[in-house]
């Protein structure tokens, strides 16, 4: 299965028949047309981009407002202008779920680590500092990787074997059992999970 572009619109709960009550992230999926087709002969590869949310003033060159890339399976064939809607994971139970995580700026240790706090009190000057660096002379440099303020946030997240809560094919949305990563109205890839 190829996959599918949509747009995150937010969290819900769905109340089951036994009374258990399900976190369900809501995402609107239209369906995706192919904009153009890769070949290994041209390209080096076999693979299809897809265009979501069509742009209101299309230009020449942009007709769609997000375009990804989707490396193709042995057997798939498209056409370009092909749509791929909601209806092809009829059958699918369990999905891949990509998405940006939100971006949280520029963040010390205790908010990015979860570090602990320094002592408040009797003149200490090490309340959010991360503490110490590395060692002295030998090697003289602070280690790659080490847990230190840097940016935090704006990722490339992808979950698997999330549960397809409900679909509703007219209205163009698929529930999704638990949080997805980025925000509301952000960028979400779907693909079914083997």
């Amino acid at each position: 299965m190829l996959g599918i572009l949509g747009k995150k619109l937010g969290m819900t709960r769905v109340i089951q028949d036994d009374g258990r009550v399900i976190p369900v992230t809501v995402v609107q999926c239209e369906p995706n047309e192919v904009t153009q087709i890769k070949t290994t002969e041209k390209d080096g590869y076999p693979a299809v981009v897809l265009g979501f949310s069509a742009l209101k003033k299309p230009k020449k060159t942009k007709k769609f407002r997000f375009q990804r890339e989707v490396k193709l399976d042995e057997g798939q064939e498209f056409k370009k202008g092909d749509n791929i809607s909601l209806k092809d994971f009829n059958e699918v139970k369990k999905v891949m779920v990509t998405g940006t995580s939100k971006g949280k700026g520029f963040q010390g240790v205790i908010k990015r680590y979860n570090f602990g706090r320094g002592p408040e009190t009797h003149g200490s000057h090490h309340h959010r500092e991360p503490g110490s660096i590395g060692a002295c002379a030998k090697p003289g440099r602070v280690a790659k990787g080490k847990k230190m303020p840097g940016h935090m946030g704006a990722q490339k997240i992808t979950l698997k074997g999330v549960e397809i809560a409900y679909l509703d094919n007219k209205n163009n949305l698929i529930g999704l059992k638990g949080p997805l990563p980025g925000p509301n109205k952000g960028l979400i890839f779907i693909k079914a999970h083997a």
